[in-house]
């Protein structure tokens, strides 16, 4: 059975490009690359993350095979990366020294993210609305076990004011 078009969104451009601009602008900021191998980078890092993820994108589970899609730099480069990298000449030493030791880079359907570091905080990098509300599949991911908490405080909280 093809994929069909309409329904909830098949196409997983713009979580692709928001991963591939993302590793592209660290690679930037050190400035040893040009922006044309920059450019010819994140075309071979999009082309590898489309195909990588073709049977590996649920957007009516946007969860579901989320540590398959996810990029990983843990004192070893992520495959995806370095053959990305290959293209313009790069080689693992030099890619070791560009980028960060520990990165983790979610790329869910509707939702890109990342952090740096083991204990580093978690970054949105995209958001898009799903058609259903995502909390609807009472999903409970890594990701959201780390932010729970942080985001109000609790509620035996008291504030107090005096005049």
């Amino acid at each position: 059975q093809s994929q069909r078009r309409g329904g909830p969104r098949a196409d997983m451009a713009p979580e692709i490009a928001a991963a591939a601009g993302f590793v592209s602008s660290l690679l930037r900021t050190r400035g040893c690359v040009s922006e044309q191998q920059l450019q010819v980078f994140s075309g071979a890092l999009r082309e590898a993350l489309a195909e990588h993820y073709k049977h590996h994108w649920f957007p009516e589970k946007p969860f579901k095979g989320s540590g398959y899609r996810c990029i990983r730099i843990n004192h070893k480069m992520d495959p995806i990366i370095s053959k990305a990298a290959s293209q313009i000449g790069l080689s693992l030493p030099q890619l070791y020294q560009l980028l960060p030791s520990e990165l983790t880079l979610w790329v869910d359907p509707y939702e890109v993210s990342y952090r740096i570091g083991e204990d580093g905080s978690i970054c949105v990098l995209y958001e898009a609305t799903a058609t259903k509300p995502v909390s609807s599949y009472g999903m409970l991911t890594c990701k959201n076990q780390m932010m729970l908490g942080r985001t109000s405080p609790s509620k035996n909280y008291i504030m107090t004011v005096s005049s």
